[in-house]
């Protein structure tokens, strides 16, 4: 392994000089380097501990890592990517850390976990784990490193049993899931005994300074990208979206006491800046931001913004991309039927999407990408054709504006309404036929792999039961054919895969994340699916699972 990567870092924070007695702590991101500097979560978690003198961190990646000790207290992974467990296994092996947290002993690390994928559904992982933080780590890592200061020396019983008094700190080995059979559902989640909480609830960070860029490198996937989160979480609620609903409610940063500082101290390392949230142009002084990046003094910087609110592409905001630098802007549109949209609550109109691409053209963009997506809930093929009329009529809007439609299929997420929802097998066909149809028009298509959204439905919705799966997929080769293989092989130790990925299930059923709280509780998300499926055709049998 070479030091240069890390020579090659910007640091915008001050490390502190960890006490003699500081915590021998490894925190790894399971990939590599490039993708995991890449990743805002992890940055900051990163320079939170670094800046304790109570705690000697040191990074880990795939790839490459920092001078690690050789008897690490606390072992962390920042968790962004489902399919990414493959590689914690393996470097929990390459420390010689047993993979099954029942099989680690006092000698061993506690294994803690955080980031977006733990904190929906941490399930289909919780054997692999000792200790998972739900939420946002803005206070929740501080209480952590606490908690366990008080226990250091403590046997791992006893650490556990103290850690999960901690709120948002979730120990699943303290929690017991039975099921009616082996292979069916689950009938009970419940806490060991009395004294470990019955719930755990999603910690939630309500400041208005968000997340920013604690280092920036020219050997991240972006290359030297000093980010800013301009909003969390997402105020139009779209009933499959993970991003909305997992971490509600919708925050703002400050424009004068958090957004303009950290612009001006990026400025200050590179001429880079990225701005991200879910929907960065809804911040209420969005324009007074533009306005403040638009000064002449800037015109060197290069701006990139996350994917927009459709209605909010001015001429204004394109032009100002096209004087920093950018030369497209991406808008999430899901669908062209406006009735499918109405069911999944997008607020979006036909009129505001083909202003949206003549705004961008107006403004001197060249390219226009937008997110769709197959198989949602209570679609139809005239929903598909609408869709293939809609970038037909925007190719006509805006002549020359190159077009791009991503598309992915759905995939049911927890905490939404839509969780109770499996993946439409006929998501597979419709992808083609918009493939067909779209660029026999000259339309750039990039459909996303049906077969690997079908992998990641399987882990989103799964149990602890997945666990032997996914070990025994990873042992055959980690292909899509590994999980079939596997899944024959443990026949009868867990349900039919078609039950995590294609079956709609009953919603007054124990899901596998129900003893984990989420921002809202269940009865709203019911009341919200009660919504959306009162607008499926009257035809459409999955109008069944209303309760």
């Amino acid at each position: 392994m070479t030091d240069s990567v890390f020579a090659a870092e910007r640091l915008l924070f001050d490390p502190a000089q960890p006490q003699p007695d500081a915590i021998p702590t490894i925190f790894a991101f399971p990939n590599e380097y490039t993708v995991g500097i890449t990743s805002l979560g992890y940055q900051v978690v990163w320079a939170t501990l670094a800046s304790r003198a109570d705690v000697d961190v040191r990074r880990l990646f795939t790839d490459r890592a920092e001078a690690l000790p050789s008897e690490p207290e606390l072992l962390g992974f920042s968790v962004s990517w489902e399919l990414d467990y493959v590689n914690i296994l393996a470097m929990l092996e390459s420390l010689g850390i047993a993979i099954w947290a029942k099989d680690r002993s006092d000698r061993d690390p506690l294994i803690f976990g955080g980031g977006p994928v733990l904190t929906a559904n941490p399930e289909p992982f919780a054997e692999f784990f000792d200790v998972v933080l739900l939420g946002d780590g803005e206070t929740l890592l501080g209480d952590f490193i606490e908690a366990y200061k008080g226990i250091r020396h403590a046997d791992r019983s006893t650490k556990l049993r103290r850690l999960a008094q901690v709120p948002g700190v979730y120990v699943p080995a303290l929690y017991e899931v039975t099921y009616e059979t082996p292979d069916g559902p689950i009938q009970a989640i419940a806490p060991v005994d009395s004294e470990i909480p019955a719930t755990v609830q999603k910690q939630t960070y309500r400041g208005n300074v968000l997340s920013t860029s604690t280092v920036v490198t020219e050997k991240s996937a972006w290359e030297n990208i000093y980010m800013v989160e301009v909003v969390r979480s997402c105020p139009e609620m779209c009933r499959f979206c993970l991003a909305s609903y997992l971490t509600l409610p919708f925050r703002t940063a400050s424009l004068e006491d958090a957004l303009l500082p950290a612009i001006a101290q990026g400025l200050t390392v590179t001429d880079r800046i990225g701005l991200l949230g879910a929907s960065v142009t809804q911040h209420p002084e969005f324009e007074e931001l533009l306005d403040f990046i638009a000064r002449p003094e800037y015109d060197h910087v290069r701006l990139s913004i996350a994917s927009v609110r459709t209605n909010t592409v001015t001429q204004k905001l394109a032009e100002t991309l096209v004087k920093r630098d950018s030369r497209s802007i991406t808008i999430a549109i899901e669908s062209g039927s406006e009735r499918l949209r109405m069911i999944i609550n997008k607020k979006l109109d036909q009129e505001a999407i083909a202003q949206a691409a003549i705004n961008a053209k107006a403004g001197g963009l060249s390219a226009l990408k937008l997110y769709g997506m197959a198989g949602i809930p209570g679609e139809t093929l005239e929903d598909i054709e609408d869709t293939v009329s809609l970038m037909k009529s925007l190719k006509k809007a805006a002549p020359g504006l190159r077009l791009t439609l991503g598309c992915s299929t759905f995939v049911p997420k927890a905490h939404t309404p839509f969780q109770w929802f499996g993946v439409n097998p006929e998501a597979e066909k419709r992808l083609k036929l918009l493939q067909k149809q779209l660029r026999s028009h000259g339309i750039d298509f990039r459909p996303e792999s049906y077969n690997w959204s079908v992998i990641q439905a399987l882990i989103s919705r799964g149990d602890r039961r997945l666990a032997k799966l996914l070990v025994l997929t990873r042992e055959f080769g980690d292909t899509l054919g590994s999980y079939r293989r596997a899944a024959k092989t443990l026949r009868g130790q867990l349900p039919d895969l078609a039950f995590y990925i294609h079956e709609d299930w009953d919603t007054d059923q124990v899901l596998p994340w129900s003893h984990l709280q989420g921002p809202l509780p269940v009865a709203t998300l019911r009341k919200h699916l009660e919504s959306a499926i009162a607008l499926f055709p009257s035809n459409d049998a999955r109008r069944l699972i209303a309760p």
